[in-house]
């Protein structure tokens, strides 16, 4: 029994583990012998998920779990109920604990403090640990490997931009760019971590806050939404400030043997363009197919905690 809220909840040795399990699932090498038979997963949102809640939803049952799902208005959390209180009944129910709440992921750590239930976060306001498994997944599914790639990520340094840069960080000779906004930047405690892994494990992590001197030679470019779930601008005249940010078909002048990424949902004509979301250089829904296969890889990994 493992839990699953951070990013470094994962040894370097467990994030390949999981990564490379969520690989077997997507090419279809692994084996379903229902590791969740018999077990029964909770499935919480409290804010809104097509790609995630049914990820998790149809992952955990192809695992052989079966699932309670419960919508942000049904649980007595609502009337004051303690997170801890709320945990500790949960755990007595049920095997695995799947919750996207955008809030502080402290709440998810009481809920976690107990010794019966896992819990995976599926979206808090700091991480998004799962879609940084999704998006190794994708890259390796790819390109046969994360060693040595070259990643470009443009726009706001969200939870989904902390947990790409805390995991392919931990990937030996990986180059991670990210331009993000000026004031709209890695949270500096992530990035602190995110710079330490890269110092320890030989990768790059480089921030600016401009879309001048790119890098060439990419192998992905990467961007996410500008209006992030559970989040809110303090500037009136955000977009002004992220326009420049745009991923469109300029990026692809450097880079035109490069491939898209993106988490979805995607706003045409904000962070990018139809002409790059659409095109055959974007395999964006392909990562959103692999978002099933790295939560089984994920609720794997929590109920059988295995290495190999």
């Amino acid at each position: 029994m493992r839990h699953l809220i951070s990013t470094d909840d994962l040894t370097d040795d467990e994030l390949r583990y999981v990564v490379d399990r969520g690989d077997d699932f997507s090419s279809g090498r692994a084996t379903l012998d229902l590791p969740l038979a018999g077990q029964i997963a909770g499935i919480y949102f409290r804010k809104t998920s097509t790609r995630t809640r049914t990820a998790f939803s149809a992952g955990a049952l192809r695992l052989g779990a079966q699932i309670v799902a419960y919508g942000p208005d049904d649980l007595q959390l609502n009337t004051g109920e303690t997170s801890e209180d709320t945990g500790a009944v949960f755990s007595r129910m049920l095997d695995v604990l799947v919750a996207r709440t955008a809030g502080d992921p402290a709440e998810m750590r009481a809920w976690a403090s107990q010794d019966r239930m896992s819990v995976i976060n599926a979206m808090s306001s700091a991480e998004h640990p799962t879609q940084a498994v999704t998006d190794l997944v994708t890259l390796q599914r790819r390109f046969g490997k994360i060693e040595g790639l070259r990643v470009l990520y443009v726009g706001e340094g969200n939870n989904s931009a902390a947990s790409i840069a805390l995991a392919a960080t931990r990937y030996p000779g990986v180059h991670l760019e990210l331009r993000t906004p000026a004031g709209y930047g890695l949270d500096p405690e992530i990035a602190a971590r995110s710079t330490a892994h890269a110092e320890r494990c030989g990768s790059t992590l480089i921030e600016r806050h401009d879309m001048n001197d790119l890098p060439d030679s990419l192998d992905a470019i990467y961007t996410t939404r500008w209006q992030t779930t559970g989040t809110t601008k303090p500037d009136a005249n955000w977009r002004d400030i992220f326009d420049p940010f745009q991923v469109n078909a300029a990026l692809w002048d450097q880079n035109p043997q490069a491939i898209f990424l993106h988490d979805l949902p995607a706003h045409r004509g904000e962070e990018v363009t139809a002409e790059i979301l659409d095109g055959p250089m974007s395999i964006a829904f392909d990562q959103a197919e692999n978002k099933m296969h790295a939560a089984m890889a994920v609720l794997d990994w929590c109920r059988r905690g295995t290495v190999e």
